[in-house]
């Protein structure tokens, strides 16, 4: 996982907001060019940076700030706020920027956001700003009435690799990330996610990183000592923690869902260096009692499963495998291992 340290610029200087209220706005650094320095000392390889005066004033107030981090410093620099049309996304990514963050944009004119991705890929990325679930835009200022998995999947369609996901209402408040709506978006979309807001100290980070995420932002905690960034980097770094789901056994079952229509697939065991292999290769792996060995579904008969989401149960022992599935998922044919019914009637009548 990819520790984002952030920097947030408002009048020119370091700041900090809290739940996106620029009343809040308090300075916690002194210089941004030294302060990424320290970052990327840390051993930080990007950095999170936000135009706040740009969010609202929908232009690129404080690029110089960033133009200089980028072309003085390592790090590659992802940069948001204010990035309202081509002309923008084309002198950031002409000048040194890695990657620019469509936020207002997305929501307003899906039409911008459509053509810089077909431009430029995955330096494309969208930031899902949400309020109580739904979208907000302009700085934070205004909340719209779209549901932030629902622009995420629009998001995919056109071909967006990456999201970074704020709750707002956790952003500046050093009380955890939002893992229940992180999962959420995990199980919506195939992209990266990029947590950000809320992230208190490491065990966030450990939470993030278990959770399978592509990355993870952080800002205050950094500011307030309570997140050393080297620390972060280090533990982003170790593999997922995955023994909790064999502590009562070393196979668990695994329920195979194809994503798109909700049909349930068949019903497999998986140990844990299998979960690992399907973490890390995107397929499904399996334990065969039978045989006693490992074996990747489709090997022989091409009908391989993308994998879309992994979820656990709420008691850790069985897991959720939402997929794409190329084929018949049953070796007799038949798309569903599930096709022999034992009863018609209904029950209870």
């Amino acid at each position: 996982m990819i520790i984002f340290p952030a920097i947030d610029i408002k009048d020119g200087n370091c700041v900090r907001l809290v739940k996106g209220d620029y009343a809040t706005a308090h300075r916690v650094a002194e210089d941004p060019l030294e302060t990424a320095r320290r970052f990327e000392a840390a051993g930080a390889e990007w950095i999170h940076m936000v135009d706040l005066d740009g969010a609202k004033d929908a232009a690129l107030v404080n690029k110089d700030i960033f133009l200089r981090v980028a072309n003085q410093t390592g790090l590659k620099v992802e940069v948001g706020g204010g990035i309202r049309n081509m002309e923008a996304v084309d002198y950031y990514l002409s000048n040194g920027i890695a990657r620019v963050i469509l936020g207002s944009a997305a929501v307003k004119n899906p039409a911008f956001a459509r053509e810089a991705v077909a431009k430029y890929g995955d330096r494309i990325a969208i930031g899902i700003d949400a309020r109580n679930g739904m979208v907000a835009a302009e700085g934070w200022l205004d909340t719209s009435d779209v549901y932030f998995t629902d622009l995420a999947a629009e998001m995919e369609k056109i071909g967006v690799k990456t999201i970074i996901f704020t709750d707002i209402s956790r952003d500046g408040t050093l009380t955890g990330p939002n893992l229940a709506q992180l999962a959420e978006l995990s199980g919506a979309v195939s992209c990266d996610i990029v947590a950000s807001g809320g992230v208190s100290g490491i065990e966030d980070i450990i939470a993030l990183r278990n959770a399978g995420l592509y990355g993870a932002i952080a800002g205050k905690a950094i500011y307030t000592g309570d997140l050393d960034v080297a620390n972060a980097i280090a533990e982003a770094d170790k593999p997922r923690d995955l023994s909790r789901y064999f502590a009562k056994s070393e196979l668990i079952p695994a329920i195979i869902q194809e994503a798109s229509t909700g049909e349930v697939l068949m019903l497999a065991y998986m140990n844990e260096q299998s979960l690992r292999l399907t973490l890390e290769t995107g397929r499904t792996w399996f334990w065969s009692r039978s045989r006693n060995q490992l074996w990747n579904k489709g090997e022989t008969s091409g009908h391989y499963q993308k994998i879309v989401s992994v979820s656990g149960d709420c008691d850790d022992d069985t897991l959720l495998i939402r997929v794409e599935q190329t084929g018949a998922a049953c070796h007799t044919g038949n798309h569903s291992c599930f096709f022999q019914p034992i009863a018609f009637r209904k029950f209870g009548q």
